[in-house]
């Protein structure tokens, strides 16, 4: 039976109910319960048992049709008669085209069924075939394991659909949050919540080298923010120098910003400023020498690389910051395309495929390189229909997940049909919601609840930040005719 009022089981509403409960006296408060669960969680293994996770957000919508490949003769012929062949003015890539990414997992899949990588990703193909790298088919949001049938199905609350589907803002925040645009919370956050009390300075649990993230926004756990340069200065009262021509002005605004006040507002903001100088003085200290990128360099200058390069930095420092757990976001835009499909996703997806294998394989230190774990998002998939020269948007996508505590070289999750039939009974029907919008067979909530229980998590904690965790784990729904389980481990992590 499904929750049939999600918002009055949410987190945030325990949150509330515990918040009520601790002003009235009557129960601990839950920071203290937090930060105990979190020191419990760091002491669970002998010596060094620092670990991270890294969330890679393709920010547009990554195309799943041209990223993993249908590469068996079957389906990608179904696949280039949707997507016509380049030849002929389409975007199907040509099969041969494919030979050099053609992936041969540890485990064959059902029906003869084989994947190939985006002919750029020749990195992650490397990962992949080394065991340090793995692909997960068909991930996206969802409340409960649907079909096509339970998806038209009018009995929204007892049939659920994620919220505002297809829409860039909402989709987004729904697979940092679980929630539409404007939440305020993050299941990274989340986890963060969880394992700060095993860090000497909370402050550098969840770090984000790419803007303002939901994903990182905990109850407790505050998103701390960096540049590909370092730490954010606050330029009138950082360093030495002087300010407007003047060392006393720049003493002056440090005064008068950080000194103790009695107005609660002007107190906390000095409080916040305080904080901020003094991590920035930490984190400066703790990462060290910089990388070097671009024509001379150790490594290409993208984007991707500078912001990979600075989390390997704050790893290298982890100790003098304190850190035994942490949660990093990064991002790559640019993937919103609807047009020019071949021309542009290419490069994209080289970036993120030798990113990601220059951070795992000569970036981060030789200690953690079991420690680290990489994961691909982003907004939704696209329609497996071309629109042209490009695609639309969609759901379900497929995802990588990277680096030493991974079982790699392996495809998880089902496969989805190579199918835009829209009439009932035809093949590849109940996959997809039109055009090829795939449904998820495999649901956030167990793709971040594995990689959760790697970290450390419990299963009472991961029922906690992932709010539709418990609509999985038992029974099956009928597919297309084929019975599909949804467990909540969906196995692409080694033991904890």
């Amino acid at each position: 039976m499904h929750v049939i009022d999600p918002q009055g089981h949410t987190r945030r509403a325990f949150l509330r109910r515990s918040g009520a409960l601790a002003m009235a006296g009557s129960a601990m408060p839950f920071a203290m319960t937090l930060a105990a669960m979190g020191e419990a969680a760091a002491q669970s293994a002998p010596g060094d048992d620092y670990k991270a996770l890294v969330c890679v957000f393709l920010f547009g919508g990554c195309d799943y049709g041209n990223t993993v490949i249908t590469y068996d003769d079957a389906s990608h012929a179904k696949y280039t008669a949707i997507r016509v062949a380049q030849a002929s003015g389409g975007i199907a890539i040509a099969k041969d085209a494919l030979a050099a990414t053609a992936l041969t997992p540890s485990t064959a899949l059902p029906d003869g069924r084989q994947y190939a990588l985006h002919p750029s990703m020749t990195a992650m193909k490397a990962m992949f075939d080394a065991g340090t790298a793995a692909v997960q088919l068909n991930v996206g949001p969802l409340v409960i394991p649907l079909n096509r049938a339970l998806y038209n199905n009018g009995n929204k609350k007892l049939y659920p659909v994620p919220p505002k589907l297809f829409s860039h803002n909402d989709q987004q925040s729904t697979w940092q949050s679980s929630r539409p645009e404007g939440s305020t919370v993050g299941w990274g956050g989340n986890i963060g919540d969880i394992v700060l009390g095993g860090n000497t300075n909370s402050l550098f649990t969840c770090i984000s080298v790419a803007g303002n993230a939901v994903f990182l926004s905990g109850d407790h756990a505050l998103q701390y923010q960096v540049g590909t340069g370092g730490a954010v200065k606050i330029n009138s009262m950082s360093g030495t120098g002087s300010v407007f021509g003047s060392t006393k002005v720049r003493e002056a605004m440090s005064l008068l910003t950080q000194k103790t006040r009695a107005h609660t507002l002007e107190n906390e903001y000095g409080v916040v400023t305080t904080r901020a100088v003094n991590a920035e003085g930490q984190v400066n200290g703790a990462i060290g020498t910089p990388f070097t990128f671009g024509a001379s360099g150790d490594y290409p200058d993208t984007g991707l690389h500078r912001q990979l390069g600075m989390v390997a930095r704050l790893i290298r420092g982890r100790t003098s910051l304190g850190a035994r757990r942490q949660v990093f976001f990064v991002s790559l835009g640019g993937f919103d395309l609807h047009d020019n499909l071949i021309a542009r996703q290419g490069p994209l997806l080289q970036q993120l495929s030798q990113s990601i294998s220059d951070f795992h394989t000569k970036m981060l230190p030789a200690d953690v390189a079991g420690k680290v774990t990489t994961f691909t998002a982003s907004d939704f998939g696209r329609t497996l229909s071309s629109n042209g020269d490009g695609t639309d948007h969609g759901w379900g996508s497929h995802h990588f997940i990277a680096g030493g505590a991974v079982k790699g070289g392996a495809i998880y999750g089902a496969p989805p049909p190579v199918s835009v039939e829209n009439k009932s009974g035809l093949e590849g029907y109940d996959g997809h919601v039109g055009q090829g919008r795939l449904i998820p067979t495999t649901s956030v909530d167990q793709y971040g609840a594995t990689m959760g229980k790697w970290f450390g998590l419990n299963d009472a904690q991961l029922l906690e930040i992932l709010p539709n965790l418990s609509n999985f784990g038992a029974g099956s729904i009928d597919i297309g005719g084929v019975s599909h389980s949804y467990p909540r481990d969906v196995g692409f992590m080694k033991p904890a």
